[in-house]
C-alpha cells in the first residue's frame, strides 16, 4: 500500500499541474505557483510527518470508521477496510507520501515539458489541433521519458522515506491486509528499532536496509534508462 499510493495519487496530481503551468495558465499567474511549489518541494519530511499525526490522522480516523461501518461484513472489502480502524496506518502514511512527492513530481515534469520546441507546437495548431489534441500530438510524446523518470524518481523517494513514515504509520509490527490498520515499513521500522537492537535482530535490521538501498538503486537505474531510452529516440527521429 505504502508502495503503491504515492504514485497513485501523486502521478495524474503532478502530471496535470504541470500541464496547466506550461500550456495552459498565463506565464505571469504561472510563476508565483511555481515558486510556492518548489517550496513544498524542500519541506523537511519531519514537518509533513507532524503536521500528519496531529492533524490529518485525527481527521481521517472519523472516514476511516464511516467507511469501514459502511463495508464491515462485505466479502473483499470488508477484511480490507472494515474496524477496527486507525488514523494512524498504512493508508495515511501513503497519503502523506504521496503530498510529500507530488510537488517533487510536478517539479520535474514541469521542467521537461518546458522544453518541448514551440515550433512542434504551433506545427500541431497549423494543422488545426485544438490544444488538447496539441497535447497529446506534440507535448506528451516529447517529454513521455522525461516524466516516467521524474515519477520513478519519486517513487524512490518514498521508498525510502523513513521520519514521515514512521509517525503517522503506527508502529505495529503485525502482517495484515488492512488499509485502515497500523503497521509498519522497512525504514520505519530500522529508524526505530536499530538503537536498541543486537544480535541476530541487529543483523535482520541490517539485511532490511542492504535490501532497500537494493530495491532504491533499482529504481533510480530503471529511471535513468527510461530517460535515456526517450532522448535516444528523440535524436533518432
Amino acid at each position: 500500500m505504502i508502495v503503491n499510493a504515492p504514485p497513485a495519487v501523486a502521478v495524474p496530481v503532478s502530471v496535470a499541474i504541470a500541464l496547466l503551468l506550461t500550456e495552459v495558465v498565463p506565464r505571469r499567474w504561472a510563476r508565483p505557483i511555481v515558486y510556492v511549489i518548489d517550496l513544498l518541494a524542500v519541506v523537511p519530511s519531519v514537518v509533513w510527518g507532524l503536521w500528519g499525526i496531529l492533524v490529518f490522522a485525527p481527521w481521517l480516523q472519523h472516514i476511516y470508521t464511516s467507511i469501514g461501518s459502511a463495508l464491515n461484513g462485505i466479502p473483499v472489502l470488508g477484511p480490507l477496510f472494515g474496524p477496527p480502524v486507525s488514523g494512524a496506518s498504512f493508508f495515511t502514511a501513503g497519503l502523506i507520501l504521496a503530498f510529500m512527492i507530488t510537488p517533487i513530481v510536478t517539479s520535474l515534469s514541469r521542467e521537461v515539458i518546458a522544453t518541448v520546441p514551440q515550433i512542434d507546437k504551433e506545427g500541431a495548431y497549423a494543422l488545426g489541433a485544438t490544444r488538447w489534441e496539441m497535447i497529446t500530438g506534440a507535448v506528451w510524446p516529447h517529454s513521455q521519458g522525461g516524466v516516467v523518470g521524474a515519477v520513478l524518481l519519486g517513487l524512490g523517494r518514498a521508498m525510502g522515506e523513513t521520519i514521515a513514515v514512521a509517525l503517522v504509520i503506527g508502529a505495529s509490527p503485525v502482517i495484515t491486509s488492512h488499509l485502515f490498520a497500523a503497521g509498519y515499513s522497512m525504514p520505519a521500522v530500522i529508524a526505530n528499532q536499530f538503537g536498541e537492537a543486537s544480535g541476530e535482530f541487529r543483523a535482520a535490521l541490517i539485511g532490511l536496509g542492504v535490501l532497500l538501498f537494493v530495491i532504491t538503486i533499482v529504481i533510480n537505474l530503471v529511471a535513468r534508462g527510461v530517460v535515456e531510452r526517450s532522448s535516444r529516440r528523440k535524436k533518432g527521429a
